[in-house]
């Protein structure tokens, strides 16, 4: 046991937890010194940098020509609206908060899949998805009635791009590895966002050091370095070790905002985000056995911020693998 407690696959696991739960207190200290459309500019295009550097070692392929409007949806979701959401929220939602909003991100996703996939929606999905958003609520109106801010529905908006985010990775993974979307998805969303471009240089002129500094973490780290780990890490560890593992990014990013910033999270919030990863894993254990059954292997998709989809089937090295992506228990990325 110890052994596998200090094996490469698990300390990247750890890593990964660790990295991707950093990114809500690092978004708040990032805001504050270089504005929302500044530091969600300048994180997406370090992280497109630092994947496309990897991209020729990974042996990433450019993609096809028909697949390029879906990887524009996903870069426009999943990359640029989320980190503009997500940075925009967390100006007023607490970094703890926020990660438990965001964990919520597989209900959207299930949801989202039934009605433009056309995946079947059992009884346990149903309840799963209902519950997370019933928790959800109690975050977000943890300071009473009048606590429901236009902040919180901000966060949970992201939550909802990054929900549509994975909905259309599934076609794509039939042909692609999680990491070539990753990079595909990254790439599409530095163009999306090339309109912050003049606001970001003003900003930068002016932020201080450590701010220009977070937002060089948060691109190469959470969001670039992030992903390689994981899909390094699931490829390598049981399905179930990966899954409950992303369980751990909310209550990480509490202990890592409380800490770094003083955060203390409301009692109520905690109620909340419990109910709500409760739902979540009501949603999993319903689908993780037919996917089981169905393909062997099993690598993830990250959505390029720090909230992952649960790995379903998809082999890194075998990219070839028909994925089914759209139900997972994801809490996170950030």
């Amino acid at each position: 046991m110890q052994s596998r407690l200090v094996s490469s696959p698990f300390l990247a696991l750890t890593g990964t937890v660790v990295l991707w739960a950093s990114a809500f207190p690092a978004i708040r200290v990032g805001v504050d010194g270089l504005g929302v459309q500044a530091l969600s500019f300048l994180r997406i295009v370090i992280a497109a940098g630092a994947l496309l550097l990897v991209a020729p070692f990974a042996h990433v392929r450019v993609p096809r020509f028909p697949d390029l409007p879906m990887i524009a949806l996903c870069g426009a979701t999943g990359i640029t609206a989320y980190q503009l959401l997500l940075n925009w929220g967390e100006v007023n939602v607490a970094a703890g908060t926020a990660s438990l909003l965001i964990a919520i991100v597989p209900a959207f996703s299930v949801l989202l899949g039934s009605l433009f996939l056309r995946e079947r929606v059992s009884r346990n999905i149903v309840l799963g998805s209902v519950v997370a958003l019933v928790g959800a609520a109690i975050v977000s109106m943890a300071k009473g009635p009048g606590g429901l801010s236009v902040s919180a529905l901000v966060v949970l908006a992201a939550a909802v791009v990054q929900g549509v985010y994975h909905v259309a990775t599934k076609p794509l993974l039939r042909h692609y590895t999680g990491l070539e979307i990753a990079t595909y998805a990254m790439v599409a969303g530095t163009v999306f966002a090339l309109p912050l471009a003049p606001a970001t240089w003003h900003a930068a002129l002016h932020a201080p050091a450590d701010a220009l500094a977070w937002a060089l973490y948060l691109g190469l780290f959470p969001s670039a370095l992030g992903f390689v780990i994981w899909g390094y890490a699931v490829a390598r560890l049981p399905l179930a070790a990966s899954t409950a593992a992303l369980y751990l990014v909310p209550p990480v990013a509490l202990c890592i905002a409380f800490v770094w910033l003083g955060e203390v999270p409301h009692f109520i919030e905690l109620v909340g985000g419990a109910v709500s990863v409760a739902g979540v894993i009501v949603i999993n254990r319903r689908n993780q056995p037919q996917r089981a059954r169905r393909m062997p292997g099993g690598t993830p998709v990250h959505a390029a911020a720090d909230q992952p989809l649960t790995p379903n089937s998809e082999n890194t090295r075998s990219p070839r693998r028909i994925v089914d992506t759209v139900s997972g228990p994801g809490p996170t990325k950030e």
